[in-house]
């Protein structure tokens, strides 16, 4: 075998060797002929023209991340720092989408600069017109108006947001300052209008148990008057009765009735003596005292009587 004859085969192997291009699972090649687009190669074993066909980049359609720091203003002008987390990948693995993955930036390093600045406008755009105080409460918003104004613009780059992650929300320190302050004040005042409550509540509720005491003794005292005005009426009454039968008994033995009145009188002064717990009684001990109370006793005894004829 010649010398020529082994440059060819050697040659031939060569061009069949470069003849092949191997894609990698979760990519896609592009292949340019003189610089132009030609088509695309699919992951796998792959058939292209060797020096004329070129492998011009290659895509990975598999997700991708990157971690951003960015700061915006509220409508209030409170300064809010964000850390964000974008999640992105290629929209589909069609040759226009392709395409425009390949050619609408220069490289990766320009097409990740528009995105983060595309997502930082967006965050910026709708916090300024939020006050801090909603801005805390409104991630999920935030994140759905991001996607909302960036999906088409990054369909036209041939890729799509699949999420944005804001994992820290924080503010300027005079501003976490003056937060802290709004909130222990809130505190403290949801604390004075509870006690509040709970001491009118426990007022109110004093007052009525007072107010039924009272109408409780009242009615006791009520009760107990009456009772006592009975027994009063009853002891005056057989008081009566007995003097009475008293009297009629003396007069039909021939005897004074006025006997029963001393009687009365001195059982009276005795009664003072055992049963004053010292309390001191002024009475009249002269013999023209004790004739006057006597006479007094025998008008109102003769007036009883005549009441009775």
């Amino acid at each position: 075998m010649g010398v020529g004859t082994i440059i060819l085969s050697v040659l031939g192997l060569l061009l069949l060797l470069l003849s092949f291009k191997t894609v990698q699972q979760g990519t896609v090649a592009v292949i340019t002929v003189f610089g132009k687009y030609s088509r695309i190669l699919r992951p796998g074993l792959n058939f292209k023209i060797p020096f004329i066909e070129r492998v011009a980049k290659k895509i990975s359609i598999q997700n991708r991340s990157a971690e951003l720091g960015f700061q915006a203003v509220t409508i209030d002008q409170a300064n809010v720092n964000f850390t964000a987390m974008l999640l992105y990948s290629v929209l589909n693995q069609e040759e226009e989408t392709i395409k425009n993955v390949a050619f609408k930036f220069i490289d990766e390093r320009n097409f990740m600069q528009a995105l983060v600045r595309s997502v930082e406008g967006s965050v910026r755009a709708f916090v300024a017109t939020k006050k801090q105080s909603e801005v805390l409460i409104l991630r999920r918003d935030i994140v759905e108006a991001v996607k909302d104004q960036l999906d088409k613009t990054l369909e036209e780059w041939g890729y799509h947001l699949i999420d944005l992650q804001l994992n820290d929300i924080t503010f300027d320190e005079e501003v976490m300052r003056s937060m802290a302050k709004v909130v222990a004040s809130n505190n403290l005042k949801a604390a004075a209008e509870n006690e509040g409550q709970a001491l009118l509540i426990t007022k109110t509720k004093a007052a009525e148990a007072e107010g039924n005491a009272i109408k409780i003794a009242a009615q006791a005292e009520k009760e107990a008057s009456q009772l006592r005005g009975q027994g009063v009426a009853l002891f005056r009454e057989e008081v009566a009765k007995g003097m009475a039968v008293a009297a009629q008994q003396m007069v039909d033995a021939n005897l004074d009735a006025n006997l029963i009145l001393f009687s009365m009188w001195t059982e009276a002064i005795k009664n003072f003596a055992e049963h004053g717990e010292g309390n001191v009684i002024f009475l009249d001990g002269s013999v023209e005292g004790m004739q006057k109370t006597m006479k007094d006793m025998m008008a109102l005894n003769q007036l009883g009587l005549k009441d009775k004829k």
